[in-house]
């Protein structure tokens, strides 16, 4: 708990700086919106600051020559300042521009320091263009300073240029920076946006293995229990004639099965329920243990059936348990529905240290109708599951009939949950 707390308290910013990135993402929102806006009111800004500096005569106190005409020093203020309303369209344009009236401005010892507006523009190089063509916006910004120190040298060289260099430099990395900056958050957005794209696929992938599972599963309950239903109502139907006690034995079966029907879809439409989920978790699921029971639900059903049973499955996991089942499950119901009258049916299980081996055959025509074989890819999917094979399809040549043979290796944990 009180990891908890620390964790939550150092993940929580201070009050202070929670404003300030308010204040800053609305500052931004607004300028999305509203670009020119944002860009008039900065240009506005430095051209009334440096027209104040030209209507103030406070350019003189730092100028190397003070006798310039006045009209001079309107023209390079104007032309230094007002190129910045274009700074994001065309940057070098604008760098241009001013590098001109820089040039002008170093040479004829104004010294201005409207000039320094150029590093806005170099920020917004830095920020939007190619790392090549800030290299060469220093360059240009360059050659004004350069200029100036050759028409009005002061000390030694390097009092001179270094500074500006030095100036021209941070501003670079800054924008640099700052694009950096934008670049790992676009990119923290991008994968934030994958990542829930990927989960809601994944989430409409699990919910489409899971209405396979249920639908595989009500194939198998359904599928089986209504064939044994038929199979003993027609065996009824006709001993009600000559045997009383036969069709009352009959009707005895088809209520127990339909019982044991409504027990399991119960059981699996509880799945379905929220509310049920942890009761319905509870539920067994038929295992191998269970296989002479459908075996005698089957025999009852009118279908002989001979079974036979090597080795123990006391370490066979429970999910290989049951895909064992329902394949004997789906292949006698096969044999029940499509193998026709007086046929018989075998069910050999092998359990051995390399897994268990399944053989459903029997003795009929043989063959699933066109268009029918959604238990056959129920037993597939079953199957693979937990890595084993599984074969369906007429006995050899000249054995009559139809065989499925399964193998299951040994595993620890199937592919997917196989309840």
């Amino acid at each position: 708990m009180y990891d908890d707390e620390r964790v939550t308290q150092a993940s929580d910013p201070h009050p202070l700086t929670r404003h300030l990135q308010q204040l800053t993402q609305r500052a931004r929102a607004f300028d999305r919106r509203r670009p020119l806006v944002w860009d008039v009111l900065l240009t506005a800004f430095f051209v009334v600051a440096a027209g104040v500096d030209y209507m103030g005569g406070g350019w003189r106190n730092i100028a190397v020559n003070t006798d310039l005409p006045g009209w001079l020093i309107a023209v390079l203020t104007l032309g230094m300042s007002v190129p910045l309303l274009w700074r994001r369209g065309r940057p070098m344009t604008v760098l241009a521009v001013m590098v001109g009236f820089g040039a002008v401005n170093s040479v004829t010892g104004a010294l201005l320091q409207v000039a320094l507006v150029q590093l806005i523009v170099l920020f917004n190089i830095a920020l939007r263009l190619p790392l090549r063509t800030l290299g060469w916006a220093g360059v240009l910004m360059t050659l004004p300073v350069v200029a100036g120190t050759i028409r009005f040298p002061k000390g030694s060289w390097d009092q001179q240029i270094l500074p500006q260099l030095w100036a021209y430099a941070i501003v670079g990395l800054l924008g640099i920076a700052v694009r950096s900056r934008q670049d790992y958050t676009r990119a923290l957005v991008e994968r934030a946006r994958q990542l829930e794209v990927e989960r809601d696929q994944q989430a409409r992938l699990s919910a489409a293995a899971e209405r396979t599972r249920i639908a595989r599963e009500m194939h198998d309950i359904i599928g089986h229990n209504l064939s044994v239903i038929t199979g003993l109502a027609d065996g009824g139907r006709y001993a009600a004639a000559r045997s009383p006690e036969r069709a009352a034995q009959a009707l005895d079966a088809i209520g127990s099965t339909s019982r044991q029907a409504l027990a399991e879809l119960r059981r699996l439409l509880d799945v379905l329920r929220e509310e049920a989920a942890e009761t319905a978790a509870l539920a067994p699921q038929p295992a191998l243990t269970d296989l002479d029971r459908l075996i005698d639900g089957v025999r009852a059903a009118g279908l002989p059936v001979r079974s036979t049973f090597h080795g123990r499955a006391d370490s066979i996991p429970p999910g290989q348990q049951l895909t064992v089942y329902r394949v004997v499950q789906e292949a006698l119901t096969n044999t029940m529905k499509h193998a026709g009258p007086g046929v018989t049916a075998t069910v050999d299980v092998a359990y051995a240290t390399d897994g268990v081996t399944v053989a459903v055959t029997d003795t009929g025509r043989g063959g699933v109708p066109s268009g029918s074989g959604r238990g056959l890819t129920g037993m597939r999917e079953r199957t693979a599951l937990y890595a084993g094979t599984i074969e369906a399809g007429p006995r050899p040549h000249p054995e009559p009939g139809w065989q499925v043979r399964l193998h299951l290796p040994r595993t620890t944990a199937p592919k997917e949950s196989a309840q």
